[in-house]
């Protein structure tokens, strides 16, 4: 039975405690909130038609989409299987999936917090008890004594002030950040094997451009070796027509080398070494292809980067709170229950069983009073972290908007352009065959021809690359959009369970 000491001692924990439990999940995180962007209702170079102006729309976050297979717009049966075969294989890809799984299971970590810990012991322990804890006279001693113990103990930590809430929401933010951040590693996998596969194609076209120049030089270098043979020229004409020949084979040498690193480079997107991949030649051509790019309000649900500082920021914030709640008591409730013997035989005896509980016993109500500023500093250090992540994201909002119209810029732009290199490339060659056909009638020396051959291997060189670039910026675009569009597939992709996607119709 308890005395009156030990009952008022008892009530008075039981009033603690119930104050406390009843303050449990009072939060000290800030409350968050994304902040104002000022978003345009349409992109500078891509400007919407009176009827779309007012269709502009508040974000609706969607960055968990998985982008879809952009790629097939193309209408490219290769590009397709090499946009399979880096996404099955690729190691950026595999490191990013990885980095998830981490972030996951600190996310599970965190969440323990919400659950007591349970842990269990057995063994001997050799003790001498004081006589004054016995209440014995000073004179009066106590002998040594083995004890033997099996016991389980349980611990919790109320979450008086929001803590263990807070760790586990700044957790699950990583994790979504960490799954935006695989996305678009996985959308930057996409456009690179897009871009290095559309370059490969440019410098093919190139590379055919130079061998129809070879093949002309030749039959012009016929024509001088045998006007020089019959006296009709001098052998300077002769030199020339050789050295633009050479020339024009080591241009194509160069062509050649810059193809073999760009197969390289494509190589190793797909998982595998050089060695194990070859493409065949296969010159690209003009491809008319139209990317629509949609509400700018639209780019912050779909890019991954600008989803990822977003989550930054929010577990920024919620970090804040852990550092708030580090100014405030903390409450861990403990227990322990088993059996104790001094012999082994009687351990497990009913009469054997003895039990501890906290806090009242013990000191798990801890307050803090004087650390030297560690709580202020480290509160401070996360307000001032959260300001960064604010700062990032905007200034990722504005690189993702510059993107978008850089892109939507080339494109209009490099459409005029190619026009008038087709025009040029027809200019030039009329002026090849008439500089030719002067040359072989004796009114203009072999000069005139050259820089007429010139002019046509510029001409139509300068046009391939301009194709080249048109695909580079279109693949670009569709990269600064996010990945995709309204109406395009969508494909789920668990980094947790598989690297390769698979495809779902919208």
């Amino acid at each position: 039975m308890m005395n009156d000491i030990q009952m008022k001692r008892w009530a008075g924990g039981v009033l603690l405690l119930s104050a406390l439990l009843a303050s449990a999940g009072c939060s000290l995180t800030p409350d968050y909130a994304k902040p104002d962007l000022g978003l345009p209702s349409a992109f500078k170079e891509a400007p919407l038609s009176p009827q779309d102006a007012g269709t502009w729309k508040t974000a609706v976050p969607s960055e968990q989409l998985a982008r879809g297979e952009w790629w097939a717009v193309f209408d490219d049966a290769t590009l397709n299987d090499l946009e399979a075969q880096a996404m099955a294989a690729n190691q950026n890809i595999a490191a990013a999936a990885a980095r998830v799984k981490e972030a996951r299971g600190l996310l599970q970590a965190a969440r323990s917090g919400f659950f007591p810990t349970l842990d269990g012991g057995f063994g001997p322990t050799r003790e001498k008890v004081s006589s004054a804890s016995l209440g014995l006279t000073q004179d009066q001693s106590t002998a040594p004594l083995t004890l033997w113990r099996a016991q389980a103990s349980v611990s919790y930590e109320v979450d008086l002030f929001g803590r263990v809430a807070a760790n586990a929401a700044a957790s699950k933010a990583d994790v979504e950040q960490s799954e935006a951040l695989f996305r678009s590693v996985l959308l930057a996998l996409q456009a690179d094997v897009a871009e290095n596969y559309y370059t490969l194609r440019e410098l093919d076209a190139e590379a055919d451009v130079f061998t129809q120049t070879v093949a002309l030089r030749e039959q012009s270098l016929k024509l001088v070796q045998h006007r020089f043979d019959d006296g009709d020229v001098s052998e300077l004409d002769l030199a020339q027509s050789k050295s633009e020949l050479a020339t024009a084979r080591a241009d194509a040498l160069g062509v050649a080398r810059l193809r073999a690193a760009s197969e390289h480079s494509l190589a190793v997107l797909l998982g595998r070494t050089p060695a194990q991949f070859s493409m065949a030649a296969n010159p690209l051509e003009a491809v008319d292809v139209t990317v629509p790019a949609g509400l700018p309000s639209s780019l912050l649900e779909r890019r991954p980067d600008i989803a990822a500082a977003e989550r930054a920021m929010a577990a920024a914030n919620s970090r804040i709170g852990i550092a708030r709640a580090a100014y405030f008591p903390s409450l861990s409730l403990t227990g322990a229950g088993g059996f104790e013997s001094s012999t082994l035989g009687e351990l497990f005896n009913w009469s054997s069983r003895v039990f501890l509980l906290g806090p009242l016993a013990g000191t798990a109500l801890t307050i803090p009073i004087f650390d030297g500023g560690a709580r202020s500093g480290n509160l401070a250090n996360a307000r001032a972290q959260y300001e960064e992540d604010v700062a990032n994201y905007r200034q990722q909002v504005l690189v993702a908007f510059q993107e978008v119209e850089d892109n939507l810029s080339n494109l209009r732009l490099l459409e005029d352009q190619v026009k008038q290199q087709d025009q040029a490339v027809a200019a030039s060659s009329r002026a090849a065959q008439l500089s030719q056909t002067q040359y072989t009638e004796g009114t203009v020396t072999y000069l005139n021809v050259i820089d007429a051959l010139r002019t046509v291997l510029q001409a139509r060189r300068a046009s391939v690359q301009l194709v080249g670039a048109q695909m580079v910026s279109r693949v670009d675009l569709i990269r600064a959009l996010g990945g995709g569009w309204e109406g395009s597939p969508i494909v789920q992709v668990d980094p947790a369970a598989s690297i390769a996607p698979k495809v779902v119709a919208r």
